[in-house]
């Protein structure tokens, strides 16, 4: 008689059951059950052994954005589950269906304080959409379909945590009497997408907002995603310059003539300017948060486009919400639209977007030494294939890829978003490198949130995996530098000085490609050589530390602050007045 499989292979192979084809993960002796359950699927299902558990997490993040599938990660009890937290609440805030695995104390121990005893599923309750232990083998089944269904369903983080003793139970087997009108539950592995369109009065009305509009703009964010040709196609019949959340970088190409690229402390200018004077907006997949930026209420009638009812009108008053699917609502839109034959706010738009550009492309200057940033982010825009994939961090850095690295043919672009973690850089990229081994696959990171994870870097070189790390080095914590002078405060406590770290040598020492660049005509040459490197490589940069990362308008609020911080004793005040007015000449020399 075979061997009945345990809850541990059930709960792997019911993942399979569903198309999952990666776990990421670190073993502990609080999952190994669940561990052996991997082993005996792994023709199915790929186990991805991490450093850390946070960049497992940020993997099964990366995973779920880019593909759309259910992302997994794999932690022990105790500290282990502990650190998918971050990972987790970057897949909650944006909107990303993964499933977190988690072990726990044997059932018989459990409320008696033993050894590493975190009952995660209260930890995981504000993070988790679906959030339950399974305490008995007949559970497990059942369980595993509800969590991946709702991560699915509702684009979140579903959590399963299984006591040691429950996870090398026999599978199907309810070790006790059934004492009501039940049954053990009898689930399958399917979920489909509901099909969702507006309602036509709805739409009808949207439309004739939108036709009267003088003045329209649209705002896409990524839940426009894959429905980029019909956002140009709406842009091109109410003549509407698109705006581009941060996330939503690769909805629209940025060479798009209807681009007016992102918005916010990251954006451009004429994306501000259109905030500030139009007099109907259609945003399409995006909750952007940051309202400061958005027309005052009153100012125009909105239109928001949104899959979840719930988010639709949660930024700016909304005359007409539309709660569906981008593409299929914007194809039902389309034909109740006009033309609109006067072209000139739209041309416009596009006058002030080729000043803009001549502006950053400006600073993007080879002659500058240190390194600015913005040449760095350029020089990797020239070099990166056009189907290149880029995973950046949060900082400085954010701003540099915002602004100079360019949506161009299939190139995509992923990060934390709404969360805005340090570190995902790394980990985002290797996870994409598992899905698309074919494509460049490239970490742009700052030095703060490299060495945060910089141990992933030998999981990139241990599975062969030629990730391209390209770090855009400060040797500080570069945003909160300027933050803390908007404030009108001098610096303090973000420089970390010397020594400073070797992580060209961490790069060959883990069988890598690794440079260090200190010199601005050394760094696209250096650059093409580890894109053309079989296996991982990190290019180490060192750029000017005092270059800002000015927002696209200067308020003067803000100048006020940043003069008040030269007063109070800004250590490096000097530096960063020469390197601003180093920008000036070359943008009037421009």
């Amino acid at each position: 008689m075979a061997k009945q499989p345990t809850v541990g292979e059930a709960i792997i192979a019911r993942l399979a059951a569903w198309g999952v084809d990666t776990v990421f993960g670190l073993p502990g002796d609080g999952i190994n059950g669940l561990m052996e359950g991997l082993r005996r699927n792994a023709d199915r299902v790929r186990f991805v052994l991490v450093h850390h558990e946070e960049a497992a997490a940020f993997m099964a993040v990366a995973h779920a954005k880019a593909t759309g599938r259910l992302g997994v990660c794999l932690a022990t009890s105790g500290p282990g589950g502990i650190h998918l937290a971050n990972g987790l609440y970057d897949a909650k805030l944006d909107h990303a269906p993964v499933l977190a695995i988690t072990g726990m104390q044997e059932s018989a121990v459990l409320g008696t304080g033993y050894q590493q005893e975190v009952h995660l599923d209260r930890l995981f309750e504000d993070v988790a959409e679906y959030n339950e232990p399974i305490v008995n083998p007949a559970q497990a089944p059942a369980l595993v379909d509800i969590a991946v269904r709702t991560a699915l369903a509702r684009r979140g983080v579903a959590h399963l945590t299984v006591p040691n003793d429950v996870q090398v139970a026999a599978a199907g087997d309810n070790p006790f009497e059934d004492v009501g009108p039940v049954r053990t539950p009898a689930t399958s592995p399917v979920w489909v997408p509901p099909p969702v369109r507006p309602a036509d009065d709805d739409l009808q009305a949207a439309a004739d907002l939108l036709n009267v509009a003088e003045r329209p703009a649209i705002l896409a964010g990524i839940g426009a995603r894959g429905a980029g040709a019909l956002v140009e196609l709406t842009a091109d019949v109410l003549g509407a310059p698109i705006v581009k959340s941060l996330l939503g970088k690769m909805v629209v190409p940025d060479d798009s003539q209807y681009a007016l690229g992102g918005l916010g402390l990251l954006g451009t200018a004429p994306s501000e300017d259109l905030m500030a004077e139009c007099d109907a907006l259609l945003m399409v997949g995006t909750n952007f948060p940051y309202t400061k930026f958005l027309p005052e209420p009153g100012q125009a009638h909105v239109i928001q486009i949104e899959a979840e009812a719930v988010r639709a009108g949660t930024r700016v008053p909304t005359d007409v919400p539309l709660v569906g699917d981008a593409a299929a609502t914007l194809e039902s839109l389309l034909p109740r639209l006009k033309r609109r034959t006067d072209r000139r706010h739209l041309q416009r738009y596009q006058e002030k977007m080729h000043d803009w550009r001549e502006g950053l492309a400006a600073l993007e200057s080879a002659e500058r030494d240190p390194i600015a940033p913005q040449y760095l982010a350029a020089a990797l825009d020239r070099v990166a294939a056009d189907d290149a994939i880029l995973c950046c961090d949060s900082g400085t850095v954010a701003t540099w890829a915002a602004r100079h690295w360019q949506i161009v043919g299939g190139r995509e672009f992923y990060l934390s978003g709404t969360l805005a973690s340090m570190a995902p850089g790394l980990p985002y990229a290797i996870a994409l490198q598992h899905e698309y081994p074919g494509r460049q696959c490239i970490a742009f990171v700052g030095d703060g949130g490299f060495a945060m994870l910089m141990a992933e870097f030998h999981t990139a070189a241990r599975y062969g995996l030629p990730v391209k790390v390209v770090i855009n080095n400060n040797n500080a914590l570069g945003m909160i530098v300027w933050e803390q002078m908007v404030l009108g405060l001098p610096e303090y406590g973000v420089r970390f000085g010397d020594p400073a770290p070797d992580y060209a040598a961490w790069a060959r020492g883990c069988g890598g490609f690794g440079a260090r660049v200190t010199s601005p005509g050394a760094l696209e040459e250096t650059l093409r050589d580890a894109l053309a490197f079989a296996g991982p490589a990190v290019v180490d940069v060192a750029v000017d530390a005092n270059e800002p990362p000015m927002p696209a308008k200067v308020t003067y609020q803000q100048a006020v602050r940043f003069a008040e911080s030269f007063l109070r004793g800004q250590p490096h005040r000097a530096a960063i007045a020469t390197t601003i007015l180093k920008d000036k000449i070359t943008q009037l020399k421009g």
